[in-house]
């Protein structure tokens, strides 16, 4: 009973947004350029310096981590994004306890295990397990890829040690929905195997950041 008044209540909630026209990052993406491509490692093997080389590839990472799809959940406050223009989220919702949402408000009173295509129109509600924002220390959004880069190799704010980023960035489910994001969305450029192997890449030649 509880997980269908659940379930009334998203479907109501994303029927209003649509209805007063401010969820279109709910239904669907708006119209852009089809996504970008990701080069590989090996693309790269012609540039002969080691720094310039781990620089170039960061720069090919940039694709995924600057794309809307990665800011989203990288806000620099506690509202999660939507869209390819990172609009403020629909329904308001606030980061909460662990990025998951407030009490009685939680990503997954909406967000379930896997994406959920609507029946009456294009798009879909996003979902996957444990659905949350990223730590507010590894806020994206309005940062240069410079910032970002140094904010990956800060354990202090990214939690992680390169070589654990480099295991999410290759393995992790949450980051490999924005190459799966549901009906309605553009994903983002390339693989997951790719990313990973750029991400690998980077940190064998010094994981060294572009400036800026």
């Amino acid at each position: 009973m509880t997980r269908t008044i659940i379930a009334i209540a998203c479907a109501a909630l994303v029927s209003l947004a649509l209805s007063l026209k401010i969820g279109s990052a709910i239904a669907a993406d708006e119209p852009v350029a089809k996504s970008e491509t990701l080069r590989s490692p090996e693309s790269f093997a012609d540039i002969q310096e080691p720094a310039e080389r781990s620089v170039a590839m960061f720069n090919e990472m940039g694709k995924v981590l600057t794309h809307p799809r990665c800011v989203a959940c990288h806000p620099k406050g506690d509202t999660p994004l939507q869209g390819m223009s990172l609009q403020a989220h629909q329904p308001p919702v606030v980061r909460g306890v662990g990025g998951m949402g407030a009490a009685g408000m939680r990503c997954s009173t909406c967000h379930g295990e896997e994406n959920v295509a609507f029946d009456t129109a294009e798009g879909s509600i996003p979902g996957h397990p444990g659905w949350r924002l990223a730590p507010a220390s590894m806020a994206w959004e309005g940062k240069s890829l410079a910032q970002i880069c140094e904010q990956l190799k800060d354990p202090e704010r990214s939690h992680m040690t390169l070589e654990e980023l480099q295991k999410h960035n290759a393995e992790d489910g949450l980051v490999g929905w924005g190459w799966h994001p549901g009906e309605g969305r553009i994903p983002v450029p390339g693989t997951q195997a790719i990313f990973g192997e750029l991400t690998q890449a980077w940190i064998d030649t010094g994981a060294v950041c572009p400036e800026g």
